[in-house]
């Protein structure tokens, strides 16, 4: 079997999907992520200079993205492909994967299980956005972070307001923590309240009544009112704060507006907030997806790939998730669905010509019966 690693197309993405495996390598896949062609060939890999002939000979593929429409055309009839596809986001290229016949893996519904963890992509590439939003604040920040005492005179640390204490929020908090920034986080879940203690951060308590989180884990969607009573919570860490970080998601929803135009307009000037739910409409009304912009003083970094930024340990962590997951699917060198294990049931998108799904398959109509 021949696994094949294709570089990636999205403008500005620089990870690799695989960095260890014996795999056929479009030249050139690793290098924005800091690896050289001839690092793939130590490691047994064999290059391929023509990414239409990768996709032609890989029996399985590899990817970060979704394959644009031309890829889907190149791929191998009945082959295999694993990557982060959001069906409902690309539901063209997923009814053309169909059409192939080729055999869908979609990474982001890997289930939240022991078992499952050590594959989790979303939860290894949130944790380098989470790290790179503090990072990029601190760049873009006018003052230090620490609390530096000085003969020029005596420095406040920063303060730092992070909303959603998912893995991104955790990673970011921690961070902020390392730089010295006096660190408060919100989070609509209880649950999470001692992970951010224990990382030094102050809780601010959501003052919600009902069950903000899924089966699975995830943040779930909220009331109008619920919402209100979120915004209310942040008002005043928000207009203390010097850098906020914003990590709040509802899986397949637009992201819940947390930040509001008139909340935003009682930020400090010279502060800064980094919307890393700018991809899904953002959690700050002004955020514009994709740019870096400043409104009344403030700079909004609206960014859509941080993970991207730190390439080169994004692209381990991922590449380590992927040897798990192909470990766990792969028998004798053959992929071997089993739809009795939860792994695969929950990650097989399009399987023997079909969407499987029969919710996603009648959405997908939807959707393309809109367009």
């Amino acid at each position: 079997m021949i696994v094949g690693v294709a570089r990636e197309l999205l403008p500005g993405e620089r990870r690799v999907s695989a960095n260890k495996l014996e795999v056929a390598v479009e030249s050139g896949a690793g290098q924005g992520a800091g690896f050289a062609d001839a690092d793939y060939s130590r490691a047994g890999a064999k290059l391929e200079t023509s990414a239409e002939r990768l996709l032609e000979r890989s029996d399985l593929l590899v990817k970060i993205h979704p394959p644009s429409a031309v890829e889907v055309e190149q791929l191998r009839r009945g082959a295999t492909l694993v990557c982060l596809l959001h069906p409902r986001d690309h539901a063209e290229v997923t009814q053309k994967l169909a059409a192939r016949r080729v055999t869908t893996l979609a990474l982001e519904n890997l289930p939240r299980t022991t078992v499952a963890q050590s594959m989790d992509v979303l939860s290894s590439q949130s944790t380098a956005a989470g790290y790179r939003a503090v990072i990029v604040a601190a760049y873009v920040l006018g003052k230090f972070f620490p609390l530096l005492m000085t003969p020029a005179g005596t420095f406040a640390p920063a303060r730092v307001l992070v909303l959603g204490a998912g893995v991104a929020g955790l990673q970011a908090i921690a961070t902020a923590r390392r730089l010295g920034a006096v660190v408060e986080a919100f989070d609509v879940r209880h649950v999470v309240r001692g992970q951010v203690e224990s990382l030094g951060a102050k809780y601010i308590e959501p003052c919600l009544d009902e069950t903000a989180e899924t089966a699975a884990g995830y943040a779930s969607q909220l009331t109008a009112a619920a919402i209100e009573r979120a915004r209310n919570a942040i008002r005043l860490p928000l207009v203390s704060a010097d850098v906020c970080i914003t990590t709040a998601l509802v899986p397949h929803q637009r992201a819940p507006v947390l930040i509001t135009r008139e909340m935003f307009e009682h930020m400090r000037p010279g502060s800064v907030l980094v919307d890393l739910a700018a991809e899904q409409g953002g959690n700050c009304e002004l955020t514009q997806s994709g740019a870096d912009i400043v409104c009344h003083g403030v700079t909004i970094i609206g960014r859509l790939n941080l993970a991207a930024e730190v390439a080169e340990d994004a692209s381990r962590m991922y590449s380590r998730n992927m040897e798990k997951f192909l470990a766990h699917l792969l028998r004798d060198g053959i992929v071997r669905l089993d739809f009795r294990d939860d792994i695969t049931r929950r990650c097989v998108v399009t399987h023997d010509g079909e969407i499987v799904d029969a919710e996603l398959r009648q959405a997908l109509a939807a959707i393309k019966g809109e367009r």
